[in-house]
Protein backbone atom coordinates (compact mmCIF):
# COMPACT_ATOMS: atom_id res chain seq x y z
CA UNK A 1 0.00 0.00 0.00
CA UNK A 2 2.65 2.24 -0.90
CA UNK A 3 1.77 5.34 -2.99
CA UNK A 4 4.50 5.80 -6.13
CA UNK A 5 5.25 9.29 -5.23
CA UNK A 6 5.29 11.02 -1.88
CA UNK A 7 1.54 12.83 -2.83
CA UNK A 8 0.35 10.44 -4.62
CA UNK A 9 -0.89 12.20 -7.81
CA UNK A 10 -1.68 15.65 -6.43
CA UNK A 11 0.75 17.50 -7.97
CA UNK A 12 -0.72 17.92 -11.34
CA UNK A 13 -4.39 18.42 -9.69
CA UNK A 14 -2.78 21.66 -6.99
CA UNK A 15 -4.30 24.28 -9.59
CA UNK A 16 -7.70 22.93 -10.31
CA UNK A 17 -8.21 22.03 -7.13
CA UNK A 18 -7.10 25.51 -5.56
CA UNK A 19 -9.37 26.99 -8.18
CA UNK A 20 -11.89 24.61 -6.87
CA UNK A 21 -12.31 25.20 -3.73
CA UNK A 22 -11.30 28.84 -3.07
CA UNK A 23 -11.56 30.53 0.30
CA UNK A 24 -15.19 28.65 0.68
CA UNK A 25 -14.29 25.14 -0.05
CA UNK A 26 -16.41 23.49 -3.06
CA UNK A 27 -20.65 23.09 -3.31
CA UNK A 28 -19.38 19.41 -1.15
CA UNK A 29 -17.37 20.89 1.81
CA UNK A 30 -19.47 24.25 1.93
CA UNK A 31 -22.55 22.37 1.98
CA UNK A 32 -21.96 18.99 2.89
CA UNK A 33 -18.48 18.02 4.61
CA UNK A 34 -17.32 21.39 6.29
CA UNK A 35 -20.18 22.27 8.45
CA UNK A 36 -19.99 19.41 10.35
CA UNK A 37 -16.11 19.58 10.79
CA UNK A 38 -15.96 23.16 12.43
CA UNK A 39 -19.32 22.36 14.77
CA UNK A 40 -17.01 19.60 15.97
CA UNK A 41 -14.05 21.47 16.52
CA UNK A 42 -15.77 24.41 17.90
CA UNK A 43 -14.44 27.45 19.32
CA UNK A 44 -10.58 27.87 18.40
CA UNK A 45 -10.59 31.30 19.63
CA UNK A 46 -6.47 31.07 21.71
CA UNK A 47 -5.63 27.19 20.30
CA UNK A 48 -3.12 26.21 18.51
CA UNK A 49 -4.54 24.22 15.37
CA UNK A 50 -2.04 21.40 13.08
CA UNK A 51 -3.99 21.42 9.55
CA UNK A 52 -3.29 17.64 8.41
CA UNK A 53 -3.79 17.62 4.53
CA UNK A 54 -4.43 21.50 4.39
CA UNK A 55 -4.52 21.40 0.81
CA UNK A 56 -5.22 25.20 -0.45
CA UNK A 57 -5.30 26.24 3.23
CA UNK A 58 -8.96 27.69 2.99
CA UNK A 59 -9.49 26.21 6.02
CA UNK A 60 -6.49 27.16 7.88
CA UNK A 61 -7.19 30.91 7.30
CA UNK A 62 -10.78 30.44 8.24
CA UNK A 63 -9.82 29.27 12.29
CA UNK A 64 -7.08 31.75 11.74
CA UNK A 65 -10.01 34.49 11.66
CA UNK A 66 -11.31 32.89 13.94
CA UNK A 67 -8.63 33.47 16.66
CA UNK A 68 -6.38 30.37 15.74
CA UNK A 69 -2.96 29.73 15.22
CA UNK A 70 -2.43 27.29 12.46
CA UNK A 71 0.55 25.53 11.39
CA UNK A 72 -1.17 23.97 8.15
CA UNK A 73 0.72 20.85 6.75
CA UNK A 74 0.61 18.76 3.04
CA UNK A 75 2.70 16.37 1.28
CA UNK A 76 2.26 18.01 -2.29
CA UNK A 77 4.60 21.02 -2.56
CA UNK A 78 2.34 22.32 -5.64
CA UNK A 79 -0.78 22.68 -3.00
CA UNK A 80 1.91 24.62 -0.54
CA UNK A 81 2.64 26.93 -2.83
CA UNK A 82 -1.14 27.82 -3.79
CA UNK A 83 -2.04 28.21 -0.25
CA UNK A 84 1.15 30.67 0.43
CA UNK A 85 -0.01 32.67 -2.06
CA UNK A 86 -3.27 32.96 -1.24
CA UNK A 87 -2.15 34.62 2.31
CA UNK A 88 -0.75 33.71 5.93
CA UNK A 89 -3.55 35.43 7.72
CA UNK A 90 -1.50 38.42 9.18
CA UNK A 91 1.35 35.47 9.96
CA UNK A 92 -1.42 33.66 11.98
CA UNK A 93 -0.77 30.58 9.51
CA UNK A 94 2.01 28.36 8.76
CA UNK A 95 2.55 26.53 6.29
CA UNK A 96 4.21 23.31 6.10
CA UNK A 97 5.15 20.77 3.12
CA UNK A 98 6.25 17.63 4.63
CA UNK A 99 5.02 14.19 5.34
CA UNK A 100 2.60 14.28 7.97
CA UNK A 101 3.37 11.01 9.69
CA UNK A 102 6.90 12.62 10.61
CA UNK A 103 7.20 16.14 11.19
CA UNK A 104 10.53 16.39 13.49
CA UNK A 105 10.34 19.98 12.96
CA UNK A 106 7.59 20.67 15.17
CA UNK A 107 7.61 19.83 18.86
CA UNK A 108 5.97 17.34 20.76
CA UNK A 109 3.00 18.64 22.46
CA UNK A 110 2.45 21.94 21.21
CA UNK A 111 -0.50 21.93 19.97
CA UNK A 112 -4.15 21.92 21.38
CA UNK A 113 -6.08 20.60 18.65
CA UNK A 114 -5.39 18.60 15.12
CA UNK A 115 -7.96 18.47 12.24
CA UNK A 116 -7.85 16.58 8.83
CA UNK A 117 -10.27 17.46 6.66
CA UNK A 118 -10.74 14.77 3.91
CA UNK A 119 -7.65 13.73 4.14
CA UNK A 120 -6.41 10.57 5.90
CA UNK A 121 -7.74 7.91 3.41
CA UNK A 122 -5.96 9.84 1.03
CA UNK A 123 -2.64 8.88 2.97
CA UNK A 124 -0.49 5.60 3.15
CA UNK A 125 0.73 5.98 5.96
CA UNK A 126 -2.20 6.82 7.69
CA UNK A 127 -1.45 4.65 11.03
CA UNK A 128 1.92 6.63 11.26
CA UNK A 129 -0.34 10.07 10.32
CA UNK A 130 -2.09 9.47 14.06
CA UNK A 131 0.75 8.44 15.51
CA UNK A 132 2.41 11.72 14.75
CA UNK A 133 -0.57 13.60 15.42
CA UNK A 134 -0.67 12.11 19.08
CA UNK A 135 3.17 13.01 19.78
CA UNK A 136 2.23 16.88 18.71
CA UNK A 137 -0.72 17.25 20.47
CA UNK A 138 -0.36 18.36 24.15
CA UNK A 139 -2.35 15.87 26.83
CA UNK A 140 -5.58 16.00 26.67
CA UNK A 141 -5.83 17.61 23.21
CA UNK A 142 -8.32 16.65 20.13
CA UNK A 143 -8.11 15.59 17.03
CA UNK A 144 -11.26 16.09 14.63
CA UNK A 145 -11.02 14.00 10.96
CA UNK A 146 -13.88 14.10 7.90
CA UNK A 147 -12.94 11.34 5.29
CA UNK A 148 -15.44 8.98 3.00
CA UNK A 149 -17.95 6.97 5.14
CA UNK A 150 -15.48 3.70 5.24
CA UNK A 151 -18.98 1.76 5.48
CA UNK A 152 -20.68 3.69 2.55
CA UNK A 153 -17.59 4.44 0.46
CA UNK A 154 -14.96 3.23 -0.91
CA UNK A 155 -14.07 5.09 -4.13
CA UNK A 156 -14.71 2.54 -7.47
CA UNK A 157 -15.57 -0.13 -5.28
CA UNK A 158 -19.07 1.76 -4.42
CA UNK A 159 -22.08 3.08 -6.50
CA UNK A 160 -25.39 4.11 -6.42
CA UNK A 161 -28.37 1.57 -7.13
CA UNK A 162 -31.46 3.48 -8.76
CA UNK A 163 -34.04 1.13 -9.12
CA UNK A 164 -37.39 2.35 -11.11
CA UNK A 165 -40.50 0.25 -10.51
CA UNK A 166 -43.88 1.10 -12.66
CA UNK A 167 -45.96 4.17 -11.71
CA UNK A 168 -43.29 5.88 -11.25
CA UNK A 169 -41.55 4.89 -8.20
CA UNK A 170 -37.91 4.90 -7.47
CA UNK A 171 -35.98 3.63 -4.98
CA UNK A 172 -31.63 4.64 -4.20
CA UNK A 173 -29.72 2.30 -2.21
CA UNK A 174 -25.72 1.69 -1.64
CA UNK A 175 -24.12 -1.14 -3.10
CA UNK A 176 -20.34 -1.93 -1.62
CA UNK A 177 -18.51 -4.23 -3.20
CA UNK A 178 -15.62 -4.61 -0.65
CA UNK A 179 -15.50 -3.78 2.86
CA UNK A 180 -13.03 -5.69 5.28
CA UNK A 181 -9.55 -5.87 3.48
CA UNK A 182 -7.89 -2.34 3.10
CA UNK A 183 -6.89 -1.67 -0.44
CA UNK A 184 -5.36 1.18 -2.33
CA UNK A 185 -7.31 2.46 -5.65
CA UNK A 186 -7.06 4.88 -8.03
CA UNK A 187 -9.31 8.19 -8.03
CA UNK A 188 -10.48 9.63 -11.20
CA UNK A 189 -10.87 13.47 -11.32
CA UNK A 190 -12.37 15.51 -13.79
CA UNK A 191 -10.20 18.22 -14.00
CA UNK A 192 -11.68 19.82 -16.82
CA UNK A 193 -10.03 20.63 -19.64
CA UNK A 194 -6.96 19.36 -18.05
CA UNK A 195 -8.70 15.48 -18.61
CA UNK A 196 -8.81 13.29 -16.30
CA UNK A 197 -6.47 13.00 -13.91
CA UNK A 198 -5.76 10.22 -11.10
CA UNK A 199 -4.91 10.55 -7.29
CA UNK A 200 -4.50 7.01 -4.78
CA UNK A 201 -6.95 6.37 -1.86
CA UNK A 202 -6.87 4.08 0.36
CA UNK A 203 -9.67 2.14 1.48
CA UNK A 204 -9.81 0.55 5.79
CA UNK A 205 -12.84 -0.61 7.30
CA UNK A 206 -14.14 1.63 10.57
CA UNK A 207 -12.79 -0.81 12.96
CA UNK A 208 -9.41 -0.05 11.21
CA UNK A 209 -9.84 3.41 12.16
CA UNK A 210 -11.15 2.53 15.63
CA UNK A 211 -7.73 0.50 15.96
CA UNK A 212 -4.97 2.94 14.84
CA UNK A 213 -6.55 5.86 16.64
CA UNK A 214 -6.35 3.65 19.87
CA UNK A 215 -2.81 2.76 19.11
CA UNK A 216 -2.17 6.01 18.79
CA UNK A 217 -3.63 7.09 21.81
CA UNK A 218 -6.75 8.60 21.36
CA UNK A 219 -10.14 8.00 22.37
CA UNK A 220 -12.79 8.19 20.02
CA UNK A 221 -15.65 10.52 21.87
CA UNK A 222 -17.73 10.61 18.72
CA UNK A 223 -18.91 9.69 15.25
CA UNK A 224 -20.94 12.12 13.45
CA UNK A 225 -22.46 11.46 9.86
CA UNK A 226 -23.65 14.83 8.64
CA UNK A 227 -26.74 15.40 6.07
CA UNK A 228 -26.72 17.99 3.27
CA UNK A 229 -27.38 21.68 3.93
CA UNK A 230 -30.44 23.34 1.60
CA UNK A 231 -28.06 24.50 -1.05
CA UNK A 232 -27.26 20.94 -1.63
CA UNK A 233 -30.62 19.65 -1.53
CA UNK A 234 -31.91 22.05 -4.24
CA UNK A 235 -30.94 20.75 -7.09
CA UNK A 236 -27.31 21.88 -7.24
CA UNK A 237 -26.72 17.75 -7.23
CA UNK A 238 -28.48 14.95 -7.89
CA UNK A 239 -26.94 12.83 -4.69
CA UNK A 240 -27.96 15.36 -1.87
CA UNK A 241 -31.47 13.68 -1.61
CA UNK A 242 -29.93 9.95 -1.56
CA UNK A 243 -27.08 11.07 1.02
CA UNK A 244 -29.80 11.93 3.67
CA UNK A 245 -30.61 8.27 3.50
CA UNK A 246 -27.12 7.12 3.19
CA UNK A 247 -24.45 9.30 4.83
CA UNK A 248 -21.23 8.82 2.54
CA UNK A 249 -19.00 11.11 4.43
CA UNK A 250 -17.92 10.55 8.59
CA UNK A 251 -16.50 13.04 11.03
CA UNK A 252 -14.46 10.94 14.03
CA UNK A 253 -13.76 13.13 16.96
CA UNK A 254 -11.52 11.56 19.52
CA UNK A 255 -8.90 13.17 22.47
CA UNK A 256 -5.48 12.29 23.15
CA UNK A 257 -5.83 10.03 26.42
CA UNK A 258 -3.80 11.83 29.79
CA UNK A 259 -1.02 10.01 30.87
CA UNK A 260 -1.50 7.77 33.62
CA UNK A 261 -0.03 8.77 37.24
CA UNK A 262 2.91 6.84 38.22
CA UNK A 263 2.98 4.84 41.23
CA UNK A 264 1.99 7.20 44.03
CA UNK A 265 1.90 10.57 42.37
CA UNK A 266 -0.50 13.04 43.67
CA UNK A 267 -0.90 11.24 46.83
CA UNK A 268 0.12 12.69 50.47
CA UNK A 269 3.16 11.35 51.34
Amino acid sequence: MTPERPDDGWSSLAAWYDAKQGETGDLWHRALIDPGLVARIGDVAGLRLLDVGCGNGYLARRFAAAGATVVAVDATEAMVERARARGDAGGRVAYLNGDASALPSLESGTFDLAYSNMALMDMADAAGVLREIGRLLREDGRFVATLSHPCFDNGLDSTWLVEKFPRGTTTVGRVMRTYREPFRSEVPWNAGEEGPRYTGAYHRPLSWYAHALSEAGFVIESLDEPTPLPEMLGGASVEGPWIVKVPLHLVIGARRRRAPLRPGAGSAP
